[in-house]
């Protein structure tokens, strides 16, 4: 089972999209995927159809001790395609779990506890989460609990200024928690190929990371703006369109990815690129409408000040249905 953490700490880049089209595109190989939605925006939840507000268990429960993940799991309307939903109640989860001994690793113990009553072996062959735009309590849940993090990324300024941030608390993550965490993917999401500014930010990201950079591209595209507001996936909204052209390719690029997956990340991010050398050489391109989310300093064990100074019933029930 790949436990794939989604994360960027910077909003509006694609992470809820990536995280539904990648999890219906492995099920549409034939993969049983489990997407997770630990945003108290809930947007992965309405995404796949589901209702915030009428949605009990959800994973609030889980977090509260009182609901395993099996009750929590349902059927999305894709096949092999499972979801864990969101409460807009998990909007006060962090000041609610501050005194919890072990808040940190809630979700990994309910992914273990999951595969035990599963009789010991994997109920599902991925496991996506989609993060909140913050570096809090419940993205560093789904940093212990993964093996993996994928970064979607918007090709633009302030790009490589928040990868600084996410790097120091990836390291920091695996030096205290899960040594086994790496970054094992990034992708360019909305992008534009028609300006020289993406181009820039992709090749200084290149530059650092290397394979860990995919080499698929998420395209504008309007079919995946439009997929949420009917409650589907881009291969139930509109399976030829561009948009679920490049979710497909992705997604094959990720299974190809599993026997030669990077390296752990280490070393300084390059200098983003100018954006008054940008500007004078590319006057079409728009600058970014999306302001950075504020990080949420997360308590546990230091944490938040030692990345500060670095940068930081049981039953599954059918998988098959």
């Amino acid at each position: 089972m790949r436990r794939v953490a989604i994360i960027n700490q910077k909003g509006g880049v694609g992470k809820t999209t990536t995280t539904v089209n990648v999890g219906a595109a492995l099920a549409r190989m034939g993969h049983r995927v489990l997407v997770l939605d630990l945003d108290p925006q809930c947007n992965l939840t309405v995404h796949l159809d589901f209702d915030p507000m009428n949605c009990s268990p959800s994973l609030y429960e889980l977090f509260q001790g009182k609901a395993t993940l099996g009750q929590v799991v349902r059927a999305s309307s894709e096949p092999r395609l499972f979801v864990a939903p969101a409460s807009v109640d998990m909007a006060g989860m962090e000041l609610e779990l501050v005194n919890t001994v072990g808040r940190e690793v809630v979700l990994r113990d309910a992914l273990e506890t999951a595969v035990e009553a599963y009789g010991g072996s994997d109920p599902w062959d991925w496991v996506l989460i989609d993060c909140p735009p913050s570096l809090g309590l419940l993205s560093l849940n789904a940093l212990v609990a993964c093996d993996e993090v994928f970064v979607p990324i918007q090709a633009e300024f302030f790009a490589l200024q928040g990868l600084g941030k996410l790097l120091d608390i990836v390291q920091l993550v695996r030096r205290r928690l899960n040594p086994e965490l790496r970054i094992s993917a990034m992708v360019s999401t909305r992008h534009d190929p028609q300006t020289k500014l993406s181009k820039a930010v992709i090749d200084d990201i290149k530059s650092h990371f290397g394979d860990a950079f995919c080499e698929t591209v998420i395209r504008r595209n309007v079919k995946l703006a439009e997929a949420p507001s009917h409650g589907k996936t881009i291969f139930q909204y509109d399976a030829i369109c561009a948009g679920a052209q490049d979710y497909l390719a992705l997604a094959q690029e990720l299974l190809e990815r599993k026997d030669k997956a990077p390296s752990p990340v280490v070393g300084e991010l390059p200098q983003s690129p100018s954006p008054t050398s940008q500007q004078s050489s590319e006057p079409d391109a728009s600058p970014s409408t999306d302001a950075p989310e504020s990080d949420s300093s997360w308590d546990a064990d230091e944490a938040s000040t030692e990345a500060g100074e670095a940068g930081a019933s049981t039953s599954i029930g059918d998988p098959e249905r």
